[in-house]
């Protein structure tokens, strides 16, 4: 079974204490069973020198929105075949995901086919009924509920409920700690719409797996989730 990482981050994050600097990513990829990391950086610059030194490494472009340069950086890392999406922080970079700067952002990636990672888990700005507001407006749209409503059981239940709802959304499981869910969501919406990701550095990676590994999933499901459906997301086909 061939894992795909959803969620990854590259660099040092000395809040946290934790880094992944690019010359340990191969051997961290190789040491936690991954196949093919997604990985991103508000430094873009750092995610696109790295993604084009470790081969199964593939960037998500940090959109921030609320620059004024953000569309048309964009489209310069989109023309590059490493980049694979966009990664979305609206808690950090402080907007509401569905303000009108952000919209010139999910059309460039309606054009590219290609979808958005949104941190999806914490008020004000990151509810999954927010970002419902942007998934209503572009169905159209691929959007990824990133940590699928994080810690919070009234988000991550509003997550897989939005999810349910908008057939353009998926679930990515990084940081929210019950598996029933990860099972629940998998009922309620199909293996072809949740993934696997482990938000690492941040999380460690064989603790996230292990956590979809005792979700319950049948053989065919587990697959899917843990690799199947990412890369028909990020790769196509």
């Amino acid at each position: 079974m061939e894992i795909t990482d959803a969620h990854m981050h590259v660099g040092e994050f000395p809040l946290f204490d934790v880094r992944l600097d690019k010359n340990g990513l191969a051997g961290y990829l190789a040491d936690n069973g991954i196949a093919t990391g997604m990985i991103f950086n508000p430094d873009n610059a750092l995610v696109r020198e790295t993604v084009h030194e470790v081969d199964n490494a593939f960037g998500l472009y940090w959109a921030n929105p609320k620059n004024p340069d953000c569309v048309s950086e964009l489209r310069d890392y989109l023309a590059d075949p490493k980049f694979r999406g966009v990664k979305m922080h609206p808690l950090l970079d402080g907007y509401h995901p569905d303000e009108p700067f952000v919209w010139p952002v999910i059309e460039v990636l309606i054009e590219h086919g290609l979808p958005a990672l949104i941190h999806c888990g914490h008020p004000i700005f990151t509810l999954p009924w927010s970002i419902e507001e942007l998934v209503t407006r572009y169905e159209e749209a691929r959007i990824i509920l990133g940590h699928m409503g994080h810690g919070n059981i009234v988000y991550i239940d509003g997550a897989i409920a939005v999810a349910s709802r908008h057939p353009n959304v998926w679930l990515e499981t990084s940081g929210m700690p019950m598996s029933s869910k990860i099972l629940e969501a998998v009922r309620r919406i199909g293996n072809d719409r949740v993934m696997y990701g482990s938000d690492g550095p941040f999380h460690q990676p064989k603790v996230e797996q292990l956590k979809v590994q005792l979700a319950g999933l049948d053989p065919a499901d587990l697959v899917e989730v843990m690799g199947g459906t990412a890369q028909r997301l990020f790769f196509g086909d």
